[in-house]
């Protein structure tokens, strides 16, 4: 499959997951809630699983790229398109989303409305301080790419793969909603971040640094449990059993 193909899946996927994750706390979050929007991002990772997994391996994350990267299982050359074609749909999902909530009686301001960025102190859903914010990305993004490295490894079940990761999203923003709005995704606060403009900007750095080293730490956690599992080099003829590894999560 071509890096070309691969990165428009990679945008198309992310943008669902900003339209259908963000989307529902911004038009129907106060209609379902903490629960029902946490289940709606498990959904969109879920359903673009099954959707483009077999063309790009639906990472949807930078931080999933980066975590793969550290874990030997992807290719360090495909990181930065992987990366640049997320951004390009998390900022395409939030700016169809913010045209869509526009619509709403009286309007909407996202500078105003917020647009489902996250953010941490005043910006906390509940005034969570900067240190539990930070602490909370790492930890909930490290056992996010844990799953992830675990549901996909050849010794899995990888049919029932897509289900453990969008259940384990799922639980993640049960538990971080409160505290951040729950990030774990550089690409999906870097999309409403850039619509809100101002404080949400200011605060977007946490959601890059604490994402991508909570991914970085559990890609060599992967790499210590399984090292059978990193990707090696082709050689000239035909490869042998020792070289029959997996090339993609």
């Amino acid at each position: 499959m071509s890096i070309g193909r691969k990165a428009i899946a990679e945008a198309v996927g992310t943008c669902w997951l900003v339209l259908g994750g963000v989307g529902s706390a911004v038009i129907a979050g106060d209609r379902i809630g903490n629960h029902g929007v946490a289940f709606a991002f498990g959904l969109t990772v879920l359903t673009m699983a099954y959707t483009f997994g077999h063309i790009s391996g639906a990472h949807l994350n930078p931080a999933v790229t980066v975590g793969l990267a550290a874990a030997g299982r992807f290719p360090r050359a495909e990181v930065l398109p992987y990366v640049m074609a997320q951004l390009v749909g998390g900022i395409i999902g939030a700016g169809l989303l913010l045209i869509i909530a526009r619509g709403m009686p009286g309007g909407y301001d996202p500078a105003v409305g917020g647009l489902g960025a996250n953010g941490y102190g005043a910006h906390s859903p509940g005034g969570y301080s900067a240190a539990s914010a930070f602490f909370v990305e790492v930890v909930m993004t490290f056992f996010f790419v844990v799953v992830i490295l675990g549901a996909t490894s050849k010794r899995a079940m990888n049919t029932f793969g897509g289900l453990a990761i969008g259940f384990c999203l799922t639980l993640v923003h049960l538990v971080a909603i409160p505290i951040t709005n729950t990030s774990v995704n550089p690409a999906r606060s870097t999309g409403p971040a850039l619509f809100v403009g101002g404080w949400a900007l200011v605060q977007l750095w946490m959601f890059w640094v604490a994402p991508l080293l909570g991914a970085a730490l559990a890609g060599l956690t992967a790499r210590a449990l399984e090292p059978d599992q990193v990707l090696r080099k082709a050689r000239p003829g035909p490869p042998g059993p020792a070289e029959e590894v997996p090339t993609r999560a």
